[in-house]
């Protein structure tokens, strides 16, 4: 499957995803003819909400080459009422935003950055949009996962989140930012079609976790923002942080910086 092919099926699978989540009462039909073998909208409802035909429609989310206006694109993501992240996600799959390389992933971490979170006073990491983890100071080691005795090859916070049991245990809200993690991940995927490294981690996980591959099936996209996270901490007892993430770290748009400020109750 060539990289062309790959991208227009990751935005089909992605249309057919929100499609299936609305109800007809929810986008304003009423009465619509037939029994329905298939949960949320059909195509022809969405195109016609959108005003396109249903043929070029179906195309589109089948996969097929066809192309479209930004106007006729946003059209559709009004129809599917796409929230402002799942919007900025359907324009770059449909090529009106520039994907990152996906052979520019970060791997090797500046001596200088590691020496600034080193100085925090908050637990704080470094990853690139793969959520690897590149750096960590101690406060992190202590309050989120001991990252010095984690191998490398499992370093990764996506991973983490579902499979360490220091975090699963601890974090106090971990569902809500399970999905939460989850979406943001489907968003940096979803934006690298082709990527050796994203699929081979996504079929890994979705093997060890069965709750990241439930998660994963709803094609749920996020972009990053500041998030409260709650932990029941052996040594701390209970302590609230607000999770800050810190992009574009100088001018490498792949590395960001998450700052865990505790929360005064």
């Amino acid at each position: 499957m060539t990289l062309e092919i790959k991208i227009y099926k990751t935005l089909g699978d992605f249309l057919k995803s929100r499609r299936e989540r609305i109800q007809p009462e929810e986008a304003g039909i009423l009465g619509s003819y037939g029994r329905r073998r298939t949960p949320g909208l059909r195509r022809e409802e969405v195109a016609q909400l959108a005003g396109v035909s249903t043929t070029w429609y179906t195309w589109l989310e089948q996969g097929r080459h066809v192309s479209a206006s930004r106007e006729v694109i946003e059209s559709i993501g009004r129809a599917l009422q796409l929230s402002p992240d799942e919007q900025h996600h359907l324009l770059r799959l449909s090529h009106y935003s520039e994907p990152k390389n996906p052979s520019n992933q970060s791997e090797i971490m500046d001596t200088g950055l590691q020496r600034i979170i080193d100085h925090m006073p908050y637990p704080a990491i470094i990853a690139n949009n793969r959520t690897v983890v590149l750096a960590w100071n101690k406060m992190a080691s202590k309050i989120i996962a001991n990252f010095d005795e984690i191998p490398s090859e499992e370093r990764n916070m996506t991973r983490l989140i579902f499979l360490n049991p220091f975090l699963r245990k601890n974090l106090v809200n971990w569902n809500e930012f399970a999905q939460f993690s989850v979406a943001v991940f489907r968003s940096n995927f979803d934006q690298q079609p082709g990527d050796p490294w994203f699929e081979a981690f996504v079929r890994k996980i979705c093997k060890e976790s069965k709750e990241f591959s439930d998660l994963w099936q709803l094609h749920d996209v996020q972009r990053k923002t500041a998030r409260k996270l709650t932990f029941n901490h052996p040594e701390e007892g209970i302590i609230s942080f607000q999770l800050n993430s810190f992009g574009h770290i100088n001018g490498n748009a792949d590395l960001h910086c998450c700052v865990f400020t505790p929360l005064s109750d």
